[in-house]
């Protein structure tokens, strides 16, 4: 693919790494190298980071670069040598590299980062270093299978929300590149083997909570006068949690988000 090609939602890339090496690196950093993500409107629960390259001036070292930031290597990854040798299998340049450790039962909400995935722009990877088959990284809509010690690109200009509901910590590594002809290769040699994406948790539950609906009548046209989304959304929820269902307010809303965008994409030609 060219580089002013659009990225594909997802790709996973040749280059594989020692998940249980990188663990005992993760080990050896000091509980102050740690700190609290910045974007706390953003997430429930405990994200932090700790910042390897970073831009010169980031008023918080894990602020990601603006187009033309200057990028540093920071103390940590001089008091820690030995991420420089994981950074060098990541042949593009890179923009900026963090650690980025998202707590038990923590979430980071729906959002997107426009900046990332346009032509001109940085392209994020992930590389998941401690993982858990109950967290789940929804892009669009749907579970990208990340194992341990893979590496994947993720188009995240889109739709996209994180959901630990393990009892252990999720830590990736997430290196930010700008676009290169080793981006390109690697994207083209991943995406014939790249796994696909899965329905994730809350659309699975979605699909069993409207067929339940559905088969009432009363209920169904009960819910559909409710012309308001809050009122929509406090009428559904005990419906959900009275068949065991864990959805919540922010499975909804993100619902309602997918389905007006399904809508206005219909429209484009």
């Amino acid at each position: 693919m060219s580089l002013s090609e659009p990225l594909p939602r997802y790709a996973r890339l040749p280059p594989r790494f020692d998940a249980a090496a990188l663990g005992a690196l993760l080990d050896c950093l000091p509980a102050e190298a740690w700190a609290r993500h910045f974007n706390t409107g953003h997430y429930q629960g405990e994200w932090r980071g700790v910042a390897l390259i970073a831009p010169a001036e980031a008023l918080t070292p894990l602020a990601p670069p603006g187009r033309l930031d200057t990028v540093v290597a920071t103390p940590w990854l001089a008091r820690f040598p030995a991420w420089r040798a994981v950074l060098a299998r990541i042949e593009a340049p890179i923009r900026s590299a963090r650690l980025l450790a998202l707590g038990a039962g923590a979430r980071i909400l729906e959002h997107r980062d426009p900046d990332l995935g346009a032509p001109d722009g940085d392209v994020r990877l992930h590389v998941p270093l401690r993982t858990h088959p109950q967290v789940e990284f929804v892009l669009d809509g749907e579970a990208v299978p990340m194992a341990e010690g893979e590496c994947w690109m993720l188009d995240l200009s889109r739709p996209h929300r994180v959901d630990n509901d393990s009892d252990r910590e999720r830590v990736h590594l997430v290196v930010d590149v700008a676009r290169c002809d080793w981006l390109s290769d690697a994207i083209v040699a991943g995406l014939s083997d790249t796994p696909a994406a899965r329905p994730s948790r809350a659309a699975r539950e979605l699909a069993q909570l409207r067929r339940l609906i559905h088969a009432d009548r009363a209920l169904t046209a009960r819910l559909a006068a409710l012309e308001q989304a809050d009122a929509f959304i406090d009428a559904v929820l005990p419906l959900a949690a009275g068949h065991g269902l864990r959805l919540n307010a922010d499975d909804l809303r993100a619902a309602m988000r997918q389905g007006r965008r399904d809508w206005n994409e219909q429209w484009r030609a």
